[in-house]
């Protein structure tokens, strides 16, 4: 049960907050867009099956499971205001990192900068830097999302989206995502 008290956010500033949220879900991601992939997912999508991977992840010593689910909930919170910028679209990563951030400290504003928007900063950067361990898990599982999206576009519509699976090609950093990513390009083998 959640305390009832006038500290934290108020339902006004959480309804604002939640109301820019939703153009996550109905931001496509871009990748597949410019490919002409049909109904393509959105921010959101991939940032939900994110938190399911964090969540069904095996235990690994040392490493905050629950950290790792709210760093795939948010790492691309800021594309809410931003769009889905790939490294096609011509934009820096410097400019990119400033548009983003800038993005983030608008809407963490809506909640008044309280405890909630701090960690919500906090986990972001921690993510944009790889600083952390759990960053380096939530990295990976970036792009096993983005590459079991692939796979599954692929057999629904019969297009190939090799490129995907190439630009993550010994990018990898931890054993859980070598090991995901190992397994979907396998099962990707057995299909062709």
């Amino acid at each position: 049960m959640f305390p009832s008290s006038s500290s934290g956010v108020s339902p006004s500033a959480a309804v604002d907050f939640l109301s820019l949220c939703r153009n996550l879900k109905t931001t496509k991601r871009t990748g597949w867009v410019r490919r002409g992939v049909c109904g393509p997912e959105s921010v959101a999508d991939h940032m939900y099956r994110m938190g399911i991977m964090a969540l069904i992840a095996p235990d690994i010593p040392g490493i905050n499971r629950d950290r790792c689910v709210k760093m795939a909930i948010v790492h691309d919170i800021a594309e809410a205001i931003v769009g889905d910028i790939t490294p096609f679209d011509g934009v820096s990563k410097l400019e990119k990192s400033r548009m983003e951030k800038e993005a983030l400290d608008h809407m963490c504003k809506l909640l008044g900068g309280e405890s909630r928007a701090k960690k919500i900063v906090e986990l972001w950067t921690e993510y944009e830097e790889n600083s952390s361990p759990e960053a380096k898990i939530v990295k990976d599982f970036d792009k096993v999302e983005m590459i079991l999206q692939a796979l599954e576009y692929e057999k629904e519509q019969e297009i190939d989206l090799d490129e995907f699976f190439q630009s993550t090609v010994g990018k990898f950093q931890t054993d859980v995502g070598r090991a995901w990513a190992t397994e979907i390009v396998s099962r990707r083998k057995k299909s062709d």
